[in-house]
């Protein structure tokens, strides 16, 4: 039976992470066994894109119609996958609601993942509410062995940072997860809708501090585009009366 389930992803072995050495009459281990050990360490994370941002594309909307500066970064990124994962580099994506930041870092985790590296996908609260739960586990360790894992993974994907309630408890864990990797110079993606100087406010200067040294910091402009699409929406014509595609009780008219 082989670690992972699945062939080798060099084509080398026979997916078991060993490799059979005639010659020394043993068997020595594969290239790919670093890659296996990690994806079947990843399994118990959540490296699901969700399905709101899958097959997304940089040649489609929504990405196709923002603004070149911030795709471009992304871009790059992605470009240059392996290396930047190699140097332990990450991104930082800020700015308001709707601005498009996390389309852009779904779309940097669903590259890194179809490249076969090992990607963990959280928002903060949720992480923070796994992490919770290994203190109710009775299985030792379990704490201990998820940030294990969220230290050893490939990518580390936190969305909407500063969105969870701040608490000593809550300062001390996310600390330990981005110390943990500044320290392993392991690649992390972060978003958020607060500028700096929130963001110390909320998770504290030495984090920030690091995820600044560990990031290209890109910062997102313009309205919401949610907002925008609905109120494009309803000014719609319907049947030829743009009033008639607004709700009645909206008490919006077009101008």
């Amino acid at each position: 039976m082989t670690m992972s389930g699945a062939p080798c992803p060099l084509g080398i072995c026979d997916g078991s992470g060993w490799v059979e050495d005639d010659e020394a009459r043993a068997v020595r281990p594969c290239r790919c066994r670093p890659q296996l050990i990690a994806g079947r360490r990843q399994r118990s994370l959540s490296a699901v894109v969700p399905r709101r941002y899958r097959g997304i594309s940089f040649d489609r909307p929504p990405v196709s119609e923002m603004p070149g500066p911030q795709v471009d970064v992304a871009r790059r990124f992605v470009r240059r996958l392996d290396e930047r994962l190699a140097q332990g580099r990450g991104l930082w994506f800020f700015g308001g609601v709707g601005t498009g930041k996390t389309t852009l870092a779904m779309l940097v985790s669903s590259a890194a993942l179809e490249a076969g590296r090992s990607v963990a996908i959280y928002s903060l609260p949720r992480l923070l509410a796994e992490i919770r739960e290994t203190f109710e586990s009775d299985r030792e360790g379990s704490y201990t062995h998820l940030m294990d894992r969220l230290t050893e993974v490939d990518l580390l994907h936190l969305d909407d940072v500063g969105a969870e309630k701040t608490s000593p408890w809550v300062l001390e864990q996310l600390y330990s997860i981005v110390n943990a990797r500044y320290e392993s110079e392991r690649s992390i993606l972060i978003t958020t809708n607060l500028e700096r100087a929130e963001l110390v406010e909320q998770i504290g200067e030495r984090t920030v501090s690091r995820l600044e040294e560990m990031c290209e910091v890109c910062p997102f402009f313009g309205r919401d585009r949610r907002v925008v699409e609905i109120v494009d929406l309803r000014r719609q014509p319907a049947g030829g009366d743009a009033e008639a595609a607004l709700p009645p009780a909206s008490g919006i008219r077009p101008a």
